[in-house]
């Protein structure tokens, strides 16, 4: 049975090896629940990913889709040199290499958030999964191309952002769900920034009062919106947190409005300054200005 989402690479040069966390000897940071739903939300968000199999490396673009539990099922043509490794790494535990990047869906700097690498066993896809699928899911196997689909069942996963990489659980990574806001977010910060230019402008005085830079919204999930106050020779991120999680896109406006309302309740703690670290369709509803205040 063949069953196809979309996109374009991601760059993924300079990435260390899966092995390099586990030689670390513990130092790097204790993964939280928190950093298995961040990896889930960056694999179901990803239009590509890259498939490494021995020394061979292939960028796969709307090729992927996630189970709920996690398995990750790619589609591959059997009679091509990946699909030809792909068959021969069949069953061999730790055998498939996949990287992704988490890209900020704007036109910023520095968009590099994170990068998610499994390591994964590799066998064909069974059909009988599909009864464990939600109707969503579904969709996305069918929208696959239509060639050999197969399913990698995570053995490693490693999530790396700004501090050490964190190796997830993966009980909690199986167990987690993608943020219902995150999986959505480039399309609900492109509605943002095209049709409420005068809200961000309000929200963007909370975290810029002097009005001396340029405040572009960068990332979006269900418990809040982080805006970047960009100058010519640095940036500060700083996350604005709604007063409850956001359930639905429906409920980002509602939010916003209460950002405004509160005054942003802006978690200074959570600013970041990039030159010292080192680095379906918007369901946003029309804000209109009377509605804001």
């Amino acid at each position: 049975m063949a069953l196809h989402p979309a996109g374009r690479p991601t760059p993924t040069a300079g990435v260390a090896p899966v092995a390099a966390v586990r030689s670390a000897g513990g130092t790097g940071t204790s993964a939280t629940p928190c950093d298995a739903v961040a990896a889930r939300c960056v694999l179901t968000a990803a239009s590509s990913l890259r498939l490494t199999l021995a020394d061979t490396s292939a960028d796969l673009l709307s090729a992927h889709a996630v189970l709920p539990d996690g398995t990750i099922v790619l589609a591959v043509d059997a009679m091509s040199r990946t699909g030809g490794l792909l068959v021969a790494a069949r069953g061999h535990r730790g055998a498939v290499h996949l990287d992704v990047t988490d890209l900020a869906p704007v036109a910023v700097r520095s968009r590099v958030r994170s990068r998610l690498r499994i390591l994964g066993t590799a066998r064909r896809f069974d059909p009988a999964a599909l009864d464990a699928c939600d109707p969503a899911t579904v969709m996305s196997l069918l929208g696959l191309p239509p060639v050999a689909l197969w399913a990698v069942e995570p053995d490693e996963v490693v999530l790396d952002r700004a501090a050490d990489p964190v190796a997830v659980d993966l009980g909690a990574y199986r167990a987690a769900r993608p943020d219902p806001i995150a999986v959505d977010e480039a399309a609900h910060l492109a509605h943002l920034t095209r049709c409420h230019r005068d809200v961000l402008d309000r929200l963007g005085a909370l975290v810029d009062p002097a009005g001396s830079a340029r405040v572009v919204p960068v990332a979006l999930d269900a418990e809040g919106v982080v805006l970047r106050a960009e100058r010519p020779g640095d940036h500060i991120d700083t996350r604005l947190p709604f007063t409850r999680p956001v359930t639905a896109g429906s409920g980002l406006a509602e939010a916003l409005r209460t950002l405004l309302a509160q005054g942003g309740r802006v978690d200074l703690g959570s600013r970041r300054s990039i030159s010292e670290a080192g680095g379906g369709g918007c369901l946003i509803s029309d804000l209109h200005a009377d509605e804001t205040t």
